[in-house]
Protein backbone atom coordinates (compact mmCIF):
# COMPACT_ATOMS: atom_id res chain seq x y z
CA UNK A 1 0.00 0.00 0.00
CA UNK A 2 1.06 3.30 -1.00
CA UNK A 3 0.18 6.38 1.58
CA UNK A 4 1.55 9.75 2.29
CA UNK A 5 4.16 10.02 4.93
CA UNK A 6 5.53 13.20 5.14
CA UNK A 7 3.27 14.83 7.78
CA UNK A 8 3.40 18.41 6.29
CA UNK A 9 2.39 17.11 2.96
CA UNK A 10 -0.05 14.94 4.90
CA UNK A 11 -1.16 18.20 6.53
CA UNK A 12 -1.15 20.76 3.29
CA UNK A 13 -3.26 17.78 1.57
CA UNK A 14 -5.62 17.83 3.99
CA UNK A 15 -6.49 21.17 3.87
CA UNK A 16 -6.42 21.34 -0.03
CA UNK A 17 -9.18 18.89 0.24
CA UNK A 18 -10.75 20.79 3.26
CA UNK A 19 -10.80 23.63 0.91
CA UNK A 20 -12.58 22.22 -2.04
CA UNK A 21 -15.16 20.91 -0.08
CA UNK A 22 -16.19 23.20 1.64
CA UNK A 23 -18.11 26.01 0.23
CA UNK A 24 -16.79 29.33 2.96
CA UNK A 25 -19.11 31.98 0.94
CA UNK A 26 -21.21 32.16 3.74
CA UNK A 27 -18.88 32.90 6.02
CA UNK A 28 -17.02 36.52 7.18
CA UNK A 29 -13.33 35.86 6.03
CA UNK A 30 -12.26 36.60 9.53
CA UNK A 31 -14.07 32.95 10.60
CA UNK A 32 -12.66 30.74 7.39
CA UNK A 33 -9.60 29.44 9.05
CA UNK A 34 -11.71 28.31 12.35
CA UNK A 35 -14.04 26.82 10.17
CA UNK A 36 -11.83 24.84 7.90
CA UNK A 37 -9.90 23.72 11.32
CA UNK A 38 -13.21 22.45 12.70
CA UNK A 39 -13.85 20.53 9.43
CA UNK A 40 -10.43 18.99 9.74
CA UNK A 41 -10.81 18.23 13.52
CA UNK A 42 -13.42 15.69 12.39
CA UNK A 43 -13.25 15.05 8.48
CA UNK A 44 -17.17 15.99 8.00
CA UNK A 45 -17.18 18.89 5.43
CA UNK A 46 -21.46 19.16 6.23
CA UNK A 47 -21.22 20.24 9.71
CA UNK A 48 -20.25 23.77 7.86
CA UNK A 49 -24.06 23.91 7.46
CA UNK A 50 -24.39 23.91 11.39
CA UNK A 51 -22.13 26.16 12.41
CA UNK A 52 -23.47 29.89 14.25
CA UNK A 53 -21.77 32.65 15.03
CA UNK A 54 -22.80 35.70 16.32
CA UNK A 55 -19.83 38.56 16.70
CA UNK A 56 -16.27 38.78 15.73
CA UNK A 57 -14.96 35.76 17.32
CA UNK A 58 -11.88 35.26 15.86
CA UNK A 59 -10.76 38.78 16.71
CA UNK A 60 -12.28 38.93 20.43
CA UNK A 61 -10.52 35.58 20.97
CA UNK A 62 -7.45 37.11 19.60
CA UNK A 63 -7.32 40.26 21.19
CA UNK A 64 -8.29 38.55 24.70
CA UNK A 65 -5.09 36.39 24.49
CA UNK A 66 -2.84 39.29 23.29
CA UNK A 67 -4.04 40.84 26.46
CA UNK A 68 -3.16 37.49 28.87
CA UNK A 69 -6.86 36.38 29.39
CA UNK A 70 -6.99 32.80 30.37
CA UNK A 71 -8.73 30.23 28.11
CA UNK A 72 -11.33 28.27 30.26
CA UNK A 73 -12.28 25.05 29.71
CA UNK A 74 -14.90 22.90 30.70
CA UNK A 75 -12.55 19.23 30.36
CA UNK A 76 -9.39 18.45 30.69
CA UNK A 77 -9.42 16.86 26.90
CA UNK A 78 -10.11 20.35 25.77
CA UNK A 79 -7.05 21.78 27.47
CA UNK A 80 -4.84 18.62 25.98
CA UNK A 81 -6.17 19.33 22.95
CA UNK A 82 -4.58 23.06 22.82
CA UNK A 83 -1.47 23.79 21.22
CA UNK A 84 0.77 24.70 24.20
CA UNK A 85 3.59 26.00 22.55
CA UNK A 86 1.56 28.50 20.52
CA UNK A 87 0.48 30.03 23.57
CA UNK A 88 1.31 33.86 24.65
CA UNK A 89 3.84 34.39 27.39
CA UNK A 90 1.55 34.00 30.83
CA UNK A 91 -1.27 32.98 28.59
CA UNK A 92 -3.24 30.06 31.46
CA UNK A 93 -5.66 27.32 30.52
CA UNK A 94 -7.83 26.71 33.72
CA UNK A 95 -10.21 23.64 34.20
CA UNK A 96 -11.83 22.85 37.48
CA UNK A 97 -13.54 19.68 36.84
CA UNK A 98 -11.82 18.31 39.53
CA UNK A 99 -11.85 20.81 41.47
CA UNK A 100 -12.07 19.39 45.53
CA UNK A 101 -14.82 21.90 46.07
CA UNK A 102 -16.62 20.82 42.97
CA UNK A 103 -18.50 17.23 44.37
CA UNK A 104 -19.57 19.63 47.72
CA UNK A 105 -20.87 22.79 45.32
CA UNK A 106 -22.84 20.23 42.61
CA UNK A 107 -24.50 18.48 45.48
CA UNK A 108 -25.31 22.07 46.69
CA UNK A 109 -26.71 23.00 43.49
CA UNK A 110 -28.15 20.06 42.64
CA UNK A 111 -26.84 19.90 39.16
CA UNK A 112 -23.85 17.92 37.77
CA UNK A 113 -20.22 18.74 38.53
CA UNK A 114 -19.37 19.79 35.02
CA UNK A 115 -21.82 23.06 35.97
CA UNK A 116 -21.16 23.52 39.08
CA UNK A 117 -17.63 23.83 38.10
CA UNK A 118 -18.15 26.50 36.45
CA UNK A 119 -19.24 28.49 39.34
CA UNK A 120 -15.56 28.53 40.06
CA UNK A 121 -14.55 30.24 36.44
CA UNK A 122 -16.24 33.63 38.27
CA UNK A 123 -12.72 35.19 39.34
CA UNK A 124 -11.07 34.28 36.09
CA UNK A 125 -14.19 35.21 33.31
CA UNK A 126 -13.64 38.77 32.44
CA UNK A 127 -12.20 39.06 29.18
CA UNK A 128 -11.18 35.16 29.08
CA UNK A 129 -11.79 32.64 26.72
CA UNK A 130 -14.16 29.73 27.32
CA UNK A 131 -14.27 26.77 25.32
CA UNK A 132 -16.97 23.90 25.96
CA UNK A 133 -16.54 20.86 24.13
CA UNK A 134 -18.20 18.52 26.35
CA UNK A 135 -20.80 19.13 29.03
CA UNK A 136 -24.11 20.76 27.89
CA UNK A 137 -25.05 21.77 31.32
CA UNK A 138 -21.81 23.93 31.54
CA UNK A 139 -23.25 25.71 29.00
CA UNK A 140 -26.40 26.22 29.84
CA UNK A 141 -25.13 27.21 33.36
CA UNK A 142 -22.62 29.43 32.07
CA UNK A 143 -25.65 31.03 30.28
CA UNK A 144 -27.50 31.48 33.40
CA UNK A 145 -24.90 33.26 34.80
CA UNK A 146 -23.82 36.02 32.31
CA UNK A 147 -27.98 36.38 31.84
CA UNK A 148 -28.80 36.99 35.80
CA UNK A 149 -25.46 39.39 35.48
CA UNK A 150 -23.89 37.16 38.44
CA UNK A 151 -20.48 36.83 37.18
CA UNK A 152 -18.43 38.83 34.56
CA UNK A 153 -18.17 38.82 31.06
CA UNK A 154 -15.97 36.36 28.53
CA UNK A 155 -14.60 37.78 25.67
CA UNK A 156 -15.73 35.07 23.51
CA UNK A 157 -17.31 31.30 24.22
CA UNK A 158 -16.17 28.41 21.94
CA UNK A 159 -19.89 26.24 22.96
CA UNK A 160 -19.19 22.47 21.51
CA UNK A 161 -20.78 20.59 24.34
CA UNK A 162 -21.95 17.00 22.87
CA UNK A 163 -24.34 14.24 23.23
CA UNK A 164 -28.32 12.86 22.84
CA UNK A 165 -29.26 14.90 26.19
CA UNK A 166 -29.41 18.69 26.43
CA UNK A 167 -26.39 19.27 23.87
CA UNK A 168 -28.86 21.02 20.71
CA UNK A 169 -30.54 22.70 23.13
CA UNK A 170 -27.92 24.06 25.39
CA UNK A 171 -27.16 26.07 21.91
CA UNK A 172 -30.03 27.03 20.62
CA UNK A 173 -30.39 29.01 24.53
CA UNK A 174 -27.00 30.31 23.49
CA UNK A 175 -28.14 31.54 20.13
CA UNK A 176 -31.88 33.02 21.17
CA UNK A 177 -30.41 34.57 25.01
CA UNK A 178 -28.49 37.03 22.66
CA UNK A 179 -25.69 38.18 25.01
CA UNK A 180 -23.72 40.35 23.42
CA UNK A 181 -20.59 38.09 23.29
CA UNK A 182 -19.10 36.76 20.21
CA UNK A 183 -19.42 32.71 20.10
CA UNK A 184 -19.44 29.90 17.78
CA UNK A 185 -21.09 26.75 18.04
CA UNK A 186 -22.25 24.10 16.36
CA UNK A 187 -25.81 23.51 16.36
CA UNK A 188 -27.54 19.96 16.78
CA UNK A 189 -25.86 17.05 18.73
CA UNK A 190 -22.38 16.80 17.75
CA UNK A 191 -19.72 18.43 19.23
CA UNK A 192 -16.66 17.47 21.51
CA UNK A 193 -13.45 18.15 23.07
CA UNK A 194 -11.82 18.20 19.71
CA UNK A 195 -13.88 20.84 17.90
CA UNK A 196 -13.57 23.15 20.98
CA UNK A 197 -9.96 22.95 20.88
CA UNK A 198 -9.71 22.96 17.10
CA UNK A 199 -11.65 26.13 17.16
CA UNK A 200 -9.45 27.48 20.23
CA UNK A 201 -5.59 26.48 17.84
CA UNK A 202 -6.74 28.32 15.17
CA UNK A 203 -7.01 31.51 16.79
CA UNK A 204 -3.57 30.78 18.56
CA UNK A 205 -2.25 29.79 14.90
CA UNK A 206 -3.05 33.15 13.28
CA UNK A 207 -1.70 33.79 9.60
CA UNK A 208 -0.14 30.23 10.11
CA UNK A 209 -3.09 28.28 10.30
Amino acid sequence: MIYLKDPAEIYRASFAAIEREVDLSDFPESLHKIVLRLVHAVAIPEIVEDIAWDGDVAEAASSALTAGAPIIVDANMVAAGIMKDRLPKDVEILCSLRDDAVPELAESLATTRSAAAVELWKPHLEGAIVAIGNAPTALFHLIDMLAEGDCPRPAAIFAFPVGFIGAAESKVYLIEKNLGIPFITLQGRKGGSALAAAAVNAVLLGGDA
